[in-house]
């Protein structure tokens, strides 16, 4: 969501500013701004509606010059998509950038206008900065980080926020609250971001702050204290981002240059993860995981967006292969209903980034009902969400720049399979069934080399959809996730309404949209659901459906159908498989449309509010 990059340094900083600000474009925004403090102590601020690109062309002719500044990239929350609401937000000698929601920002805001502060925008940022000078103007002695210490305890809510101020250049200072905050500390200077892509070309090393922790940075030192003023030693990591990995290389876009690294991606999530090719082995899991994994006897999921596929799939896997009984719930309607927790149930969260609101919502209530401990799936290792479960399971796609998801979802299915076969193992002790799992996901990446090079039949089925306002996407069985995740694609980046369903439940209500101007892509491999398949596929037929079926080369259907022949794929595995041509179909139809595929409108990579 919004993006934060700041920076003091020996050096002028607008540059550094200017590239952070490109490199957050892909977490979603609307608006953007860039503000610094110059030689003679006077912020300069410049703002833009939509693209970076607009911020860049109004400062690109202006001699800018600050050793001390920030930028911000905006997902509106409070106020709409306007240039008096993009960030950064001033206050005479303060500005500042925020990422988070102030939940009780309307009582401050009544405040301060009684006071005679007038307010330019409709956001809750702007109560923050007249809050911050108000609290100067009463105690003009103290220190703004003695400042900082005041005025957020009388916020409510997210508050993870940069300020500088114009009277004391010198210091840049940062507050974790809700939102991920880290600092990176380079050769000629330190930076704090959101998202630590928007500096990974000019810092190395890493500090992550923690929750409530006020960093105070100049040029050349970094000092982290908590809420209450006490000197804190946080540790220092090395970037995990690869320079390589943050261009497109030979690829139109981002999202497409994912779909193809998931070979890649799968083979290193497996890496040094099987023992003799008989075990599976997680070197995160102590003994303490192994004696509640032991204990288990039921799973619940929680999770968002493609996340929560990830996790409708593994419910099939847990139950028929594990024999546990799993629940999966979207984490946004577990925060909020009556939680009844079951015997010796453990709960699993599955998160591409570690820090959606949601889940960590969900953790922090679960943390006191009676769960026999807390695992979280994660894609970042520094997470919020890793932090505070007890237990985490690393994917390793690697950095994923494209909104909507691809080699995340791959590879959090490709862990949950194994943590499938860890169950199997500590629980049924059917080592033969472990055995198998862990052959089928060592053949598994070369078989999504097969499927890779199918596009131009993908391609071609996207030449016919691409003009269509409703798509349906059928499955049966773990399928049926699949389903609904090609649906989830399609809508996100080619802006087509489309809907996954069991293709059983047509009957109860949806067979009502079919008629000859309705795509139904239906994912039918050749398993023992297919013959059941086959008789839905009729009763669509029979409707004047536009039938297209993703099947391998050994599936029999009636002629006169569209059959898209895609490789064999052992049973196991098919779930993971069949998710590829749904991307590229996805990819494809909104490269016809000619959409903007790597930062499509209104969604955000990272889900940090309610």
């Amino acid at each position: 969501m919004c993006g934060i990059i700041a920076a003091i340094a020996r050096k002028n900083v607008v540059n550094v500013l200017k590239e952070g600000i490109i490199r957050l474009e892909y977490r979603g925004y609307d608006s953007s701004g860039l503000a610094i403090i110059n030689k003679k102590n006077k912020i300069l601020r410049f703002r833009a509606k939509g693209k970076v690109k607009n911020l860049i062309k109004i400062i690109k002719n202006k001699s800018l010059s600050g050793h001390i500044g920030m930028a911000h990239t905006r997902w509106a929350t409070h106020g709409k998509a306007l240039v008096k609401n993009a960030h950064p937000h001033i206050s005479s000698n303060v500005a500042i950038v925020h990422n988070g929601i102030i939940e009780n920002y309307k009582k401050i805001k009544t405040y301060l206008q009684e006071q005679g502060y007038i307010f330019l925008s409709n956001t809750d940022t702007e109560v923050i900065a007249h809050l911050i000078h108000f609290t100067q103007k009463i105690y003009n002695k103290k220190s703004l980080f003695n400042i900082i210490q005041i005025i957020t305890k009388k916020l409510e809510g997210n508050y993870s926020m940069v300020i500088m101020d114009s009277n004391d250049s010198k210091v840049l200072l940062a507050v974790r609250s809700g939102s991920p905050l880290l600092v990176g500390k380079g050769e000629m200077g330190n930076y704090i971001s959101s998202d630590q892509l928007a500096f990974s070309n000019i810092a190395r090393n890493l500090i992550y702050l923690k929750e409530n922790d006020i960093a105070l940075l100049t040029h050349n030192n970094v000092t982290i204290f908590d809420k209450n003023g006490i000197l804190q030693n946080r540790k220092e990591i090395e970037s995990e981002i690869k320079n390589k990995s943050v261009h497109k290389g030979k690829f139109k876009h981002y999202t497409a240059k994912e779909i193809y690294e998931q070979p890649v991606s799968i083979k290193n999530t497996i890496l040094n993860r099987f023992i003799k090719n008989e075990t599976v082995y997680f070197s995160e899991l102590d003994v303490k995981a192994e004696k509640i994994f032991s204990q288990t006897e039921h799973i619940q999921i929680i999770a968002c967006g493609t996340s929560y596929h990830a996790g409708l799939v593994s419910k099939y896997w847990f139950e028929s292969l594990a024999m546990i009984a799993c629940d999966v719930e979207v984490a946004s309607e577990f925060c909020y209903k009556k939680i009844l927790v079951r015997k010796n149930s453990l709960l699993l969260i599955i998160s591409q980034s570690g820090e959606t609101a949601d889940n960590l919502n969900a953790l922090k209530i679960s943390k006191n009902l009676g769960y026999l401990g807390s695992l979280t799936i994660c894609n970042s290792k520094s997470s919020s969400l890793v932090y505070e479960s007890d237990f985490s399971l690393f994917t390793c796609a690697g950095i994923e720049i494209g909104v909507a998801s691809t080699k995340a979802f791959t590879t959090q299915l490709t862990v949950l399979l194994m943590l499938v076969a860890k169950f199997i193992h500590l629980k049924s002790k059917n080592f033969k069934l472990e055995k198998k799992i862990i052959n089928l996901l060592n053949i598994l990446p070369n078989r999504i080399e097969e499927i890779l090079k199918h596009k131009k039949s993908v391609y071609s089925l996207a030449k016919k959809i691409f003009d269509k306002k409703n798509i349906i996407f059928l499955g049966k069985g773990e399928q049926y996730p699949i389903a609904m995740e090609g649906a989830l694609k399609i809508k996100e980046i080619s802006y087509i309404h489309a809907e996954g369903y069991p293709i059983g439940e047509l009957k109860h209500g949806p067979l009502a949209l079919i008629d000859s101007n309705v795509p139904i892509i239906i994912i039918a491999p050749n398993n023992n659901l297919l013959e059941k398949i086959k008789l839905n596929i009729e009763e669509i037929h029979s409707r004047g459906g536009l039938i297209y079926i993703l099947s391998d080369p050994f599936a029999k259907f009636n002629k006169n159908r569209n059959i898209i022949r895609l490789p064999y794929i052992e049973h196991l595995i098919s779930p993971i498989f069949y998710a590829i041509p749904l991307q590229l179909l996805a990819y494809y139809t909104a490269l016809i449309k000619g959409e903007n595929i790597d930062q499509p409108r209104n969604l955000a990579k990272s889900v940090t509010v309610e």
